[in-house]
């Protein structure tokens, strides 16, 4: 069933230029999505749109059939998690305490964590391989391990679909891999609809089933890594020379600069 539905977005910063144009999309619960683009095309704010942090001036972001400008910051959240860049100041919370906060959607006003909030935070970190760490503070943790708090957090929220705004940017290759493999096995397993803005495209090809590829706030390609990674398409958008192989492995398609 297609659970969230972008229809004709148009949106800009204050008074400037449109950042995104026209923007029209339709995103399944069950797939794993990768939207990418260069610097500027639009991704980030993407991101903000379905999350309903940012409010399109024309167009219509339609959730579950209702428009999303006609619910409840809570009721969004209960549906849709984000998981940003792990860029910003660690404060010496304990993982536990941070994976908390994912419960806060569904208390009320004043309302305290029930031992079934805690029991569903134990089960987030558990599925993400944290649970040993529940008492850590966040200044001691790495940070892979810190983005899998922030993936737990989202985890805790329980919601139908999971956003992540370049989930890897700043983790070696090691964490790159458990990230994705992480969002991988969710998804499959668990059901989890997953969008991750990303600017690795090899990574997008290897674990995405179907991306988006944004050019100056339009979309310019959609389907699947074989459709969308052609070296036409990359050397177009990206402005560079690229050359497009499979992968021997996965058949995926592999991208090298020339």
């Amino acid at each position: 069933m297609k659970a969230l539905f972008l229809e004709g977005i148009w949106f800009h910063y204050h008074d400037g230029p449109w950042v995104l144009e026209d923007l029209s999309c339709n995103f399944s619960t069950e797939d794993f999505w990768g939207v990418i683009g260069p610097n500027g095309s639009g991704k980030t704010t993407l991101i903000r749109i379905i999350s309903g942090l940012a409010v399109p001036q024309r167009g219509r972001v339609s959730l579950d059939g209702l428009n999303m400008q006609d619910m409840r910051r809570a009721d969004i959240a209960r549906r849709i998690a984000v998981v940003p860049q792990d860029s910003s100041p660690v404060f010496p919370f304990s993982v536990e305490e941070v994976v908390l906060m994912g419960r806060a959607p569904h208390l009320g006003r004043f309302q305290f964590e029930s031992d079934s909030d805690l029991a569903i935070a134990r089960n987030a970190m558990k599925r993400t391989g944290l649970l040993s760490f529940a008492r850590r503070s966040m200044t001691e943790l790495s940070g892979g391990e810190r983005q899998r708090v922030l993936i737990a957090r989202a985890l805790a929220q329980q919601p139908r679909m999971l956003l992540l705004d370049e989930p890897t940017a700043f983790l070696d290759i090691k964490y790159q891999k458990e990230t994705f493999d992480l969002l991988t096995e969710l998804n499959r397993e668990q059901g989890l609809g997953i969008i991750a803005v990303t600017h690795d495209l090899n990574l997008a090809s290897l674990y995405c089933e179907r991306l988006l590829l944004l050019s100056g706030g339009t979309i310019h390609s959609l389907g699947s890594p074989e459709e969308v990674i052609t070296e036409e398409r990359v050397t177009d958008v990206y402005e560079t020379d690229v050359r497009v192989e499979r992968d021997a492995k996965s058949g995926r398609p592999r991208v090298m600069i020339r």
